[in-house]
Order: structure tokens, then C-alpha cells, then sequence
């Protein structure tokens, strides 16, 4: 099974990070197995491996050579790994190869109990929803895969590669029997992943990871099961992680479960954590290659959507993609985005600096 990890750009919570002792033991809190859940961790793991045991080679070698798509991705992946466990770099570096690998098999397993958590979890509500919103004449059970897939029409149209037309008899056929003519590949993108399901064929990236269900799944995993019935709105509600805090505060003593936002910090929606629910949002099999399936280039396909953008104007769009996702998630406060360079340019810092000017002014008059 590909690693994934899902957040791209995870801000460093403020308060001191968890440090695991120098016997390479990784913490198992809540707050620590949160975190694992923005790195499943195999092709991270693997770079964290490349770059303890051949440092020295690494450095030596042509810059040229390590320039390709697959490097860079592992290098993205490395760096937002290292956002999000701050104390992992420094770690690595100070410790031997097999205490190294060591911490990593830790990382890792809790990476998977986080995934597994959030596929079962997912299977239910995704079940739920599409019985809720398409009413289908054989509603879906969660706990029949043989139900599910392409043999129910409306998982089969959900699923179908968006370039087919799942009313079509033929494409049906074609799909179910298996045919040479209508291979399900990790080289489409499914229908669930479009906006109200349908797609321009003109222009393919229109709607393209803005469906109500990967909403639902998105706020299943980050902020709570319950968020996701708030999944129509344009942001125009209360700040979810506000309201977090706020329950706490007033339950007092009273065991309040944080959501996962809240525990990473999480303010902003990021490309991979897109990846990760879409990802989990479709796999049908914990093995690698599904026919001919393959979820680890499904999962690179995600990836580069966002990350390995032809030019400036596609990263332009890609960036108002996540700014639609941060408010549909989180509202529409922007806190986060009152940086110092913001609020220099704001009336109250401008007066304050007209204030002094003028104090100034006055004391070289005298």
C-alpha cells in the first residue's frame, strides 16, 4: 500500500512539541497519534531511509540526477513530514541505522492504526450519505462489499472514469465484464471527485475535487463526523475549532474529544490531506495493485495535481482550490492570514507610525 502522507502544509503548533526519548520510542498520546495521521508514512519512510544511509553519497551525486518527478515528490513529502514532527529531522540525525528504523517501524504503525481508523469510519458514513442524497431503489450496506462497486448503479456511477458515460448500457457492461475497451485504471479520475458528479469535457479541471462528498470526508476526518452535515454552506458559519475550545472550556473536566484539526493545528486545508480522503475515500483492496488498479500512482496522481503544476497561471487556480476548501472547512475567519507584513499595512499600525513621525518631528524642531 502507497504511504501517504496528507498534509502539505501544516502550521507548527505553538505549544512544545512531543520529543521522544533518545531510546527512538515514539509517544502513542492522542496528540502523537493525531499527528501520525497527517504522514502515512511508507514513501516518506523511505526517504527518511535514503537520506540516513547514504547521506555522504547523496551529497556527492549531481544535482541533475536526483532532479526527477519521483524525487521531488519524496522531497515535498519529506518536508511536510518534518513540519508536522518537528523533532524528526534532528532526531534522525543523531541517531544510529537501527535505532533509526526502529522509530520509523513506530512511526509507521501508528500511521496505519490512524488509517484504519479513518477507512472504517469512512465506509460507514460514505454508505450513509449516498443512501441519503441518491435514495437508491437497493440502498447500500457497508457491511457487503459484494453489494458495492460497480455492481450497484450508483456506486458505479461514482466510481466510473470521468471520460465514460455510466448511462450508457455498453459502459456499464463494459466495466462490470471487464472488457479490454473499458479498463478502470489509476488513470482517470473517477466521477465522485467532480463537482455535483458531471464533468465538462472541454475542460476537465472544471469541478475537479470540489464534490459534496469529498467535503463529507474531508470534515468526517479532520473535524468531526458530525461536522459533515454542514456540507452545502459557503463557510458562513462558526469557526469549528473555536467551538472545539470553547465546549472544552465550559465541560471543564469533562472528557471532550478534540478533533483532529484542533490536535495538529490544523488552519487551513492542504493538498495532501485532499489526497489522503480522496484516497481512502475509493480504495477497495489494502493491497497495492487492485486489477489494474494501481493506488500508488492513483495517490502520485493526486499529489502532482497540486504540487507539479505546468506553470504559474495553473498554480494560480490550484491556490484558489485551497482557499475554497479552507472555507468550506473552516469558515470564513482568517486569522491565520493576519501575518506581521498584513497588519503593518493596517490603519491602526499606519497611525501609530504617523504618531511617531510626528513626535519625532517635533523633538528635532527644538
Amino acid at each position: 500500500m502507497s504511504g501517504l502522507e496528507a498534509a502539505a502544509e501544516v502550521r507548527t503548533p505553538t505549544s512544545t512539541p512531543v520529543i521522544p526519548a533518545l531510546s527512538g520510542a515514539v509517544p502513542t498520546s492522542v496528540d502523537a497519534r493525531a499527528k501520525h495521521r497527517i504522514a502515512a508514512l511508507e514513501e516518506e519512510l523511505d526517504t527518511l531511509r535514503q537520506e540516513k544511509g547514504s547521506k555522504q553519497r547523496c551529497e556527492d551525486e549531481d544535482d541533475s540526477e536526483a532532479n526527477t518527478s519521483i524525487q521531488d515528490r519524496l522531497q515535498r513529502g519529506y518536508i511536510a513530514l518534518a513540519e508536522a514532527l518537528p523533532w524528526l529531522h534532528d532526531k534522525l540525525t543523531h541517531l544510529d541505522i537501527d535505532d533509526a528504523e526502529d522509530m520509523l517501524k513506530k512511526l509507521k504503525r501508528g500511521a496505519d492504526a490512524a488509517r484504519g481508523d479513518d477507512t472504517s469510519t469512512l465506509k460507514d458514513l460514505v454508505t450513509s450519505w449516498v443512501n441519503q442524497d441518491f435514495r437508491p431503489s437497493r440502498l447500500l450496506k457497508s457491511d457487503d462489499k459484494h453489494s458495492c462497486g460497480f455492481v450497484h448503479d450508483v456506486c458505479g456511477k461514482l466510481l466510473c472514469p470521468a471520460e465514460w458515460d455510466w448511462h450508457s448500457d455498453s459502459v456499464k457492461a463494459g466495466i462490470r465484464d471487464r472488457t479490454v475497451d473499458y479498463i478502470v485504471s489509476e488513470n482517470s479520475w473517477p466521477l465522485f471527485v467532480y463537482e455535483d458528479y458531471s464533468i465538462n469535457p472541454d475542460n476537465l479541471e472544471q469541478g475537479l475535487f470540489r464534490s459534496k462528498v469529498l467535503i463529507q470526508a474531508f470534515k468526517a476526518t479532520f473535524t468531526s463526523p458530525s461536522s459533515a452535515r454542514e456540507a452545502d454552506g459557503d463557510g458562513d458559519r462558526a469557526d469549528i475549532l473555536e467551538n472545539n475550545r470553547r465546549t472544552r472550556r465550559q465541560l471543564n473536566q469533562a472528557k471532550v474529544k478534540m478533533c483532529i484539526a484542533s490536535i495538529i493545528n490544523m488552519r487551513r486545508v492542504t493538498s495532501r490531506a485532499i489526497a489522503y480522503v480522496v484516497f481512502y475515500g475509493s480504495i477497495t483492496s489494502w493491497h497495492t495493485v487492485d486489477g489494474d488498479f494501481d493506488y500508488k500512482i492513483f495517490w502520485n496522481n493526486i499529489v502532482d495535481f497540486f504540487e507539479a503544476v505546468p506553470g504559474p497561471v495553473a498554480q494560480c487556480r490550484v491556490n484558489k482550490l485551497l482557499e475554497w476548501w479552507t472555507r468550506k472547512v473552516f469558515g470564513k475567519n482568517h486569522c491565520e492570514d493576519l501575518t506581521p507584513d498584513v497588519v503593518s499595512k493596517m490603519s491602526v499600525t499606519a497611525l501609530a507610525d504617523q504618531r511617531m513621525a510626528l513626535e519625532d518631528a517635533a523633538f528635532d524642531s527644538d
